[in-house]
């Protein structure tokens, strides 16, 4: 009987117990196969490779939160609707022959050599896009101007070309790493507060979770990403917002003080240091102490037309998890 139970525990634990997520080996391959195919048009159209897979990379993170596209898994995300690939006046909506498409006005283009602009080939989207951008010049600004004619949104060109320098700096497309925003031998509290009313600046919901901790404990940074913001807010204080490689940005409020050499633009991993605990905010820049100090985490999803705040604290708990279990 005690031998039973045991099992029945065992089983339990390893059913309740979430692992610590890690890409199968399909991903992994996936992400070979397109990160050859970056290379590869890239070296053909002159098209810098990490852009390339940073658009991928925004295209990827939009089509998983949004309805109005079809959501994908693998290969390349750039999407076309049909009538832009194949041309709006086209009766042939899948029409893959490049001569009628260009007919049509359509932009789809044969990408390997088979004859056919396929919507569905990655290679044909791929060498569609970056025909489109290298028309640009392929220097940093020009690639700029490129993507803002193709999307029209000053954020989304900010998002890319950060992702850009990550991908150029680390040279991995994956980044599936995550840490705990303290360190985990500090002393620390938080429970779920997302949703909560606030009454300071008038009514509104509590965007975030609080973590309670002493003046001057380390924030970290809880992914790999790009410091795209800095500074004063009325109500989060000194606060840093950090974009990760998934569209969705980190925000860091009610800190006493940055860490030296943080600025816009910077190139942050899991666990860096971006500045420390405080109690700033509610009032005039410099305003301190009108609460207990802890840290303000909010996130913040884009799906290319806006962006919403969502509940960081199941988020916490598994990051929190995930690294303590790293350790032993």
């Amino acid at each position: 009987m005690l031998y039973r139970t045991w099992i029945l525990l065992l089983a339990f634990l390893l059913v309740a117990i979430p692992c610590i997520p890690s890409p199968s080996f399909a991903e992994e391959e996936d992400d070979k196969l397109r990160l050859q195919l970056y290379k590869t048009v890239g070296a053909f159209t002159a098209v810098p490779w990490y852009y390339l897979a940073a658009v991928d990379r925004y295209e990827r993170n939009v089509r998983n939160s949004r309805r109005d596209i079809p959501d994908i898994k693998e290969g390349i995300s750039i999407y076309y609707s049909p009538d832009e690939w194949a041309g709006a006046l086209n009766p042939n909506q899948e029409d893959t022959d490049p001569f009628s498409i260009q007919l049509f006005g359509g932009v789809g283009m044969d990408g390997n050599g088979d004859g056919k602009a396929d919507r569905t080939n990655n290679e044909d989207v791929l060498y569609t896009f970056a025909y489109f951008l290298q028309a640009y010049g392929a220097n940093e600004e020009d690639i700029k101007i490129g993507l803002w004619d193709f999307y029209q949104r000053d954020k989304t060109v900010s998002m890319i070309v950060g992702f850009a320098n990550i991908i150029n700096q680390t040279g991995k497309i994956s980044f599936d790493e995550r840490r705990f925003p303290l360190p985990l031998h500090a002393n620390y509290s938080y429970r779920s507060t997302w949703g909560d009313r606030r009454g300071f600046g008038g009514l509104r919901i509590h965007e975030g979770t609080d973590i309670f901790a002493g003046y001057g404990v380390p924030v970290r940074a809880t992914t790999h990403g790009f410091i795209e913001m800095k500074g004063w807010n009325k109500f989060g204080g000194w606060r840093v917002g950090i974009r990760d490689m998934n569209n969705v940005y980190h925000y860091f409020a009610h800190l006493s003080g940055f860490e030296k050499g943080l600025e816009v633009g910077k190139i942050v991993k899991p666990g860096d240091v971006i500045g420390y605990v405080g109690s700033s905010g509610y009032g005039k820049p410099g305003t301190q102490g009108k609460f207990p100090p802890h840290l303000h985490y909010g996130t913040y999803r884009d799906n290319g037309i806006s962006e919403w705040s969502f509940d960081p604290y199941p988020y916490l708990r598994s990051w929190e998890r995930m690294e303590r279990r790293s350790r032993r």
